[in-house]
């Protein structure tokens, strides 16, 4: 059984070209009431590590991490999956924002590690920030204002860090994880926002292969739920935080 205070102790993962300050608004509105750590990933703000597989990325995310709830959005949640896989014993809870456990087609794999190649050598070309400029003109971030895409932070990663993210750590390198998550233990939350058809399909797909799992489906929101409807986003989790503490009490 987890402590109670296991599901007070937050860790945060943010996505690709973000860094752990993308959290700094989250964690300050969740108050003094939770102890949190936000992570740079492998290749992005200060974590000059950027070779990691997606494997290696998640072991990194359990080596570092204080044992307790962690948290996941996009490449972060494909990292924080392979952490709570292989070393569920940290993980009291796990929340899992516009993840995926991974492209089941060999051939979508090939394809995606030619693309995400193709990027980064882009990326490398092009500098930084170009590319930002570039990336958040995406429709997967339609959503996001002026102020909630953080490109000045996005700005502080360096070109070779995403590049090799990209190469060691992008959709394409994951070994699909599809037939591995019945054996996830603890209470996980599935995140989607209403806009995001792809990984609202996606995520409900996880949700039935997963046994102590809920899917919240966020409105008003696309790819970057939890900034841009930070709100419903911060209500979901503590209630979702706050009931799994319940039920470790009971049990």
């Amino acid at each position: 059984m987890s402590s109670p205070s296991a599901f007070n102790v937050v860790t945060f993962v943010h996505g690709f070209t973000q860094t752990s300050r993308s959290w700094n608004d989250i964690i300050s509105a969740l108050g003094p009431r939770f102890d949190c750590t936000a992570l740079d990933a492998p290749g992005h703000g200060e974590n000059f590590e950027s070779t990691c597989s997606l494997q290696e990325c998640g072991e990194f995310i359990a080596r570092t991490m204080p044992s307790g709830v962690l948290v996941g959005y996009s490449m972060g949640a494909r990292m924080a999956l392979h952490a709570a896989l292989n070393h569920p014993e940290k993980i009291s809870a796990l929340v899992l924002i516009s993840g995926t456990a991974g492209l089941e087609s060999e051939q979508e794999r090939i394809d995606r590690v030619a693309s995400d190649e193709a990027l980064a050598n882009h990326i490398e070309s092009v500098g930084v920030e170009q590319f930002i400029s570039e990336w958040l003109q995406n429709p997967l971030f339609a959503g996001l204002s002026e102020e909630n895409q953080h490109r000045s932070d996005r700005l502080r990663n360096t070109a070779t860090g995403l590049g090799n993210s990209l190469r060691f750590a992008g959709t394409g390198t994951q070994q699909p994880l599809w037939d591995q998550l019945h054996t996830l233990s603890m209470p996980v939350l599935l995140i989607a926002g209403q806009h995001d058809q792809k990984f609202v399909d996606i995520a409900k797909r996880m949700q039935s292969r997963i046994p102590h799992s809920e899917l919240v489906i966020i409105p008003n929101s696309g790819h970057t739920v939890h900034l841009e409807n930070t709100n419903d986003f911060l209500r979901v989790l503590t209630d979702f935080l706050s009931r799994a503490q319940g039920n470790n009490q009971a049990n």
